[in-house]
């Protein structure tokens, strides 16, 4: 796959960025060469491959998932215009 200067245009547009008519072909150039490399990974076989989260060998940090109230709830009920019995209260909506 190649791109032309026309693509570099569009790309440029719908990126917003400003680029000038002779630093289209340097752009060109570059992202010919992504494209390219991109294609090469695509060669590489990963069959039997698993998924990592780091190229060292290492356990994610976990933590329990336990239903808390956060030890502040005082705190963010300050910030509600109007609470009852540790609720806010909202306006009352009927279609």
């Amino acid at each position: 796959m190649s791109v032309d200067a026309a693509t570099v245009r569009r790309i440029a547009h719908l990126a917003r960025i400003a680029v000038k008519e002779d630093e289209v072909s340097h752009l060109q150039g570059e992202l010919n060469a992504m494209l390219a490399f991109v294609e090469q990974l695509s060669e590489v076989n990963v069959e039997n491959v698993e998924p990592m989260t780091s190229v060292i060998p290492m356990e994610m940090k976990k933590r329990k998932d336990v239903v808390n109230d956060g030890e502040i709830p005082d705190r963010i009920l300050a910030n509600a215009p109007a609470t009852e019995d540790h609720f806010f209260l909202v306006p009352k909506v009927v279609e």
